[in-house]
């Protein structure tokens, strides 16, 4: 936001230097970015009027004028196309200096002779623009050094503010915060209500008051937009980055950057029947003051008339009803808008306003009749006209809830280090516009209608180190009795299953909380997520329920920059609603594709496949000392493959899954490889089993390998487990080392090889102990599964 400092200081003007001042805001926590000069530096520059102006001779595009300097008439050659008699205009008279180290010097232009030039704005470093002389007002005193006519003296503030300070988006704001932080009085502009003097209103019905709580406005009839914006009015607008347009805008304008209230006239003689505060119909559309037509959706709120849409509520008007020349009659609108549900309504259009800018961030919602009372002061000082009475339409209970805060006196000691004396606290408190009561315990504050940000103590708290001044808080030692928590040995650290991964390949990722719609709804298509009211983006608007949506993403972008081996993890939070609330479940997510290992010439080039991250998803849960209690059911699931995926579970809880994803979803998120997925509850992954001791055997161990024939549908895992069960407490190793279907085995079976270990800790096992331990897994086998023994 840009300033002028000459205009702040008409509100407030402390004893301080321009740098000073920038400093004093930045240190109360509103961060100027720059202090510019409003003009270039030049001099020798004086008002002056142009008598005749005559085509010069020999050039088309030159004008031989003669030019009263106010004392006296000097000639000029001049090639601006608005250079005309009459016209008032800056010259730089010979010996005069301009931005850029030029000096006028007399000269002869194709034959004529020209002492000084007539100047544009740009020449001069006041505006860009240089396709005509800078017109002055006819009433500019001849003669008059043109930096004093103009009070370029003066400096921009670029202020850039936090999106909780929208009560600093106004001169009125900025000048609050000056004079409380110099402990002097603000001294705003004063100005006489305007009298009423037509009895002409429009009705304002606000159909969706929880939107729009307040609405206030004014006919005026008999305006002249013919007339010509003030200089400095103009001056203002420009040195605070606003165009002068015609005087009913500018005065709109003018009152968005004194008072921080956005505001809009419409022309009254094209408005139809009353002003209808609603959302948007089906199908409706309006062009625009910017000129784009657009059509709404549902959810926008705009300004009506009985025939339709005039304008995108608290974003830019239309262009149907617009102030023209032909304008007489205006309507003027100042309103507030509930911030909260203006919060990226502008964005969603592609749009990006002033008055969106302050909506969204929260106006104060008692400024609107103070606001229609200035502007219509300053309308009708400059167009004329008559004016009507303000109709004000107010739903009370719909206006934001100010609730007092409350402030403890040993809180100010406790949070800030220092104690301040009850005294400069109410000072500080009352200056910021807060109605203070003092208690017994500290003070009781009632928020005033502009501070949208204060809401509970530590606000209070900070307000005061604010204003007090942050380079003035004493540096103290922290005082506390810290007490280290107990970490249990059952823990496995987070950090340690970051490295362990790391050491097998794969980078850890941090993507956003935020993900796109349809690529959750492709991953959890029974789960409603938690949409976002104000999302950064299309793509980005609901909250995820699952890390897969965010690394997949993350993947395809990896992959488009030439990474063909991509093996990724992440761990974070998901938001997953139930009944009882929304649920934010820390979770492991892992991403596997390309080939198995890194390109090498002493490895071949092997794709990898589902049982590479599975066989890395259980060497992480081998560091819980758990990894027994894990299995890998087949199952099926939104977005993977059906054939390839399954659920991890531990004691019966489903815990997690794993599995390749669905070719279709591969060919639309545009990879062009498989990709294979995990996700597992983070909290299952870092619960371990307390180390223990166990005594290495030094009797040796006997192998026996089992070959069975079963049915294809029998599950690998559970075969195994029924061994375990089978096979007595002398096996101390089971192992799955090959499958086999194909010549010599029934097309509807499969052959499992099973390496069995056996060993005791106080002897040596003799055959008979072995050869029973397998009479009885194999008698199992072929009673459960109808096993055979493989020849």
């Amino acid at each position: 936001m840009n300033i002028s400092e000459q205009w702040l200081r008409e509100w407030v003007s402390p004893a301080l230097a321009t740098d000073d001042l920038a400093y004093q805001l930045t240190m109360a926590g509103l961060e100027v970015e720059s202090v510019e000069p409003v003009a270039g530096d030049f001099s020798g520059v004086t008002v002056a009027e142009i008598v005749s102006a005559e085509q010069h001779p020999d050039a088309d595009k030159l004008r031989v004028c003669q030019v009263d300097t106010g004392a006296g008439t000097v000639q000029i050659v001049c090639g601006a196309p608005n250079a005309r008699a009459g016209l008032r205009a800056p010259l730089a008279r010979v010996g005069a200096a301009l931005p850029g180290g030029i000096e006028i010097k007399a000269a002869t232009l194709r034959g004529v002779e020209s002492q000084g030039m007539l100047c544009a704005g740009e020449e001069l470093g006041l505006s860009d623009d240089a396709d005509g002389l800078l017109e002055l007002p006819v009433d500019a005193p001849l003669g008059e050094d043109l930096s004093q006519y103009m009070s370029l003296d003066d400096k921009v503030i670029e202020v850039d503010l936090t999106p909780n300070r929208a009560d600093c988006l106004g001169i009125s704001g900025i000048a609050r915060e000056v004079a409380l932080l110099n402990d002097m009085p603000i001294t705003p502009p004063t100005f006489d209500k305007v009298a009423q003097s037509i009895s002409d209103t429009l009705e304002v019905e606000l159909v969706a008051a929880d939107r729009c709580p307040r609405y206030v406005g004014r006919v005026i009839r008999g305006v002249d937009v013919s007339r010509p914006s003030p200089l400095w009015m103009r001056e203002k607008l420009r040195r605070s980055g606003v165009r002068s347009i015609d005087p009913v805008v500018d005065v709109t304008n003018y009152i968005l950057l004194e008072l921080g209230q956005p505001m809009h006239a419409f022309d009254h003689g094209k408005l139809q029947g009353g002003i209808i505060v609603r959302t948007a119909n089906e199908g409706e559309s309006l062009e625009l003051l910017d000129g784009q037509t657009i059509e709404f959706k549902p959810d926008t709120l705009l300004i009506t008339d009985h025939s339709g849409p005039v304008a995108l509520a608290g974003i830019m008007g239309g262009q149907p009803t617009a102030v023209g020349a032909e304008t007489t009659d205006i309507f003027l609108e100042a309103a507030f808008f509930t911030p909260q549900l203006m919060a990226g309504k502008a964005r969603g259009y592609g749009l990006h306003t002033d008055s969106s800018h302050r909506f969204e961030r929260g106006v104060d919602f008692k400024l609107q009749v103070e606001a229609i009372e200035r502007a219509s002061q300053l309308l009708l000082g400059i167009v004329g006209g008559a004016a009507g009475p303000i109709t004000e339409v107010v739903s009370e209970a719909d206006l934001p809830p100010r609730p007092a805060v409350t402030l403890r006196a040993q809180r100010i000691k406790k949070m800030l280090g220092f104690e301040l004396e009850a005294a400069e606290v109410e000072r500080i408190l009352t200056g910021l516009g807060l109605g203070v009561t003092a208690t017994s315990e500290g003070w009781v504050c009632a928020v005033p209608s502009w501070r949208f940000d204060i809401a509970i103590e530590a606000d209070l708290l900070e307000e005061l180190a604010r204003i007090y001044g942050y380079n003035r808080l004493p540096v103290t030692h922290i005082r506390a009795d810290l007490v280290m928590p107990a970490r249990p040995e059952t823990n496995v650290s987070q950090r340690y299953l970051g490295r362990h991964l790391s050491a097998r390949g794969y980078r850890e990722a941090i993507t956003y909380s935020f993900v796109d719609p349809k690529l959750q709804r492709v991953f959890d298509p029974d789960i409603t997520p938690v949409a976002l009211t104000n999302p950064i983006s299309a793509d980005m608007a609901v909250m995820r329920t699952s890390l897969l949506p965010g690394l997949v993403s993350a993947v395809l972008r990896n992959v488009n920059r030439q990474q063909p081996r991509v093996r990724l993890f992440e761990t974070g939070l998901r938001f997953v609603p139930e009944a009882e609330g929304l649920q934010q479940v820390p979770t492991l997510a892992m991403v596997a594709t390309g080939q198995r290992f890194a390109e090498s010439w002493s490895q071949t080039s092997v794709a990898g496949d589902y049982f590479d991250l599975k066989g890395d998803l259980e060497s992480l849960l081998a560091l819980t000392r758990r990894a027994g209690s894990f299995d890998f059911t087949a199952t099926q699931r939104a977005a993977l493959h059906p054939g390839q995926t399954a659920s991890i579970s531990q004691s019966g809880r489903e815990v997690g899954y794993i599995g390749a994803l669905h070719p279709v979803v591969v060919t639309d998120t545009g990879l062009n490889e498989p990709l294979y997925v995990a996700e597992i509850d983070l909290n299952v992954a870092l619960d371990g089993l307390l180390p223990g001791y166990t005594e290495l055997s030094k009797f040796p161990e006997v192998r026996r390998d089992l070959a069975v024939v079963v049915d294809k549908t029998v599950p690998g895992m559970e075969l195994m487990q029924c061994v375990r069960n089978a096979a007595g407490p002398y096996l101390t190793d089971l192992r799955l080392f090959d499958v086999y279907e194909g010549k010599g085995i029934d097309p509807k079976r499969k052959s499992l090889a099973l390496g069995l270990t056996f060993r005791d800790q106080s002897r040596t096992l003799s055959v008979e102990d072995v050869n029973t331990a397998i009479d009885q897994v194999v008698d199992l086998l072929g009673k459960n599964y109808k096993a055979e023994l493989r020849n």
